[in-house]
């Protein structure tokens, strides 16, 4: 499976706007995967103190704030996958494959946890 055309359109924007800053010899997988985990603190920290019920009704403000964190991480984990050549839709549809066979839905359904062992 390809990547959506949209998807395609964002990997080569996000390309030519490395190379047009020279900046893709900093973006080496180590560099973007500690980038990605930096933004991925900067979200964490919206939530950090708000309980379950509060960070599901953001305010607009707060609410542009962690849109600006995840198109980040989106952004760092698009040009990871670019440098590394993975498919991302293609990686995305195997794992989930992984999961269900690893989450069976009638051992799992209502539980947080892994499936027991029996």
């Amino acid at each position: 499976m390809t990547a959506p055309p949209e998807l395609e359109r964002l990997v080569e924007r996000l390309r030519g706007f490395a190379r047009e800053r020279d900046w893709e010899q900093f973006h080496s997988p180590k560099n973007l995967a500690m980038a990605l985990i930096v933004e991925a603190a900067e979200l964490v920290e919206h939530f950090q103190w708000l309980t379950e019920q509060q960070s599901r009704q953001l305010s607009t403000e707060k609410l542009g704030e962690v849109e600006q964190e995840l198109a980040d991480i989106f952004i760092y984990l698009i040009r990871i996958s670019d440098r590394l050549e993975v498919n991302l839709v293609d990686a995305a549809w195997r794992k989930i494959e992984i999961n269900e066979r690893k989450y069976p839905a009638d051992r799992v359904r209502g539980k947080a946890g892994k499936p027991d062992a029996t």
